[in-house]
């Protein structure tokens, strides 16, 4: 789910205050290196003048010409080193800039899954819940294809109650500890599947929802959107959060719908007895 992050991070303030410090040593280092070569320069004129001074002598001539040339290799030694300089200052530079934008949109998905996991439990209605996840794992993981499933202890079934992509009677019903799905959910464990070949028809990834190793439900993502290639470490990071978060609000928007039948039936009952 897609959210502006309304409070700014103070860690990510410092890491671009760092990255504005290496900048800066650049351009000075830059404004040093024009420095010298004015300097070099203007000793470069006073050897052209002394060399007219010298240039009916010989002798001086050809010490001259020695001193010019030693000059030269000095020079070129030093500016090569300059530049090597320059090259590992600039490269140092740009790698802090990947890595500052790398954390700067790990931090902004973690604030987006934080105001996520918050509105999974500000709310007991079963259908909001419903909602609410199905924005989360569009937006932070990026699936096109998916449903959610609830688990029946009758039946041993998890049974598709909001999907994404396509109809809800498109995806098939769950007999636990079979197939990909049934496995994951019997084991509490998050499976993933390499995308070889994303035709849509086959489960990529099955995050069960478990609340005290009882089985709640299951999150089954079938296809990626098109820009998102594959699973990045975060979006692991994210299917264990998911799960965690998915499952305790829907357990408890479970038990509030059971809470709220019960209520009316004995309050009809209470009416029936009072009448």
């Amino acid at each position: 789910m897609t959210r502006d992050d309304e409070n700014e991070n103070p860690q990510g303030e410092g890491r671009g205050e760092a990255v504005l410090s290496i900048f800066k040593r650049g351009a000075e280092f830059t404004k040093q290196l024009l420095a010298e070569n004015e300097n070099l320069r203007k000793e470069l004129r006073d050897l052209h003048e002394r060399q007219n001074e010298a240039s009916q002598c010989p002798d001086q001539w050809e010490q001259l010409r020695q001193e010019l040339k030693q000059r030269i290799t000095t020079l070129e030694e030093e500016n090569q080193r300059v530049r090597d300089q320059l090259n590992e200052v600039e490269s140092e530079n740009h790698h802090f800039a990947e890595r500052y934008l790398e954390i700067e949109e790990e931090n902004n998905n973690l604030a987006n899954l934080y105001v996520a996991s918050y509105q999974l439990h500000s709310t007991l209605d079963a259908g909001e819940v419903l909602k609410v996840i199905l924005e989360i794992v569009i937006n932070l993981v990026g699936a096109e294809i998916f449903a959610v499933y609830v688990y029946d202890d009758k039946s041993n079934r998890l049974q598709p109650v909001a999907s994404e992509g396509r109809p809800l009677e498109a995806f098939p019903l769950v007999q636990k500890g079979e197939g990909f799905v049934g496995e994951s959910i019997e084991s509490g464990e998050v499976v993933t599947r390499e995308i070889t070949s994303p035709d849509g028809e086959s489960p990529v990834v099955c995050i069960p929802l478990h609340v005290d190793e009882r089985p709640v439900g299951a999150i089954v993502i079938y296809s990626l959107l098109q820009q998102k290639p594959g699973f990045s470490p975060l979006d692991h990071e994210l299917f264990t959060l998911l799960a965690g978060h998915a499952a305790t609000a829907v357990f408890a928007s479970q038990l509030h719908s059971q809470s709220k039948r019960k209520l009316t039936t004995i309050q009809g009952f209470i009416d029936l007895l009072t009448k």
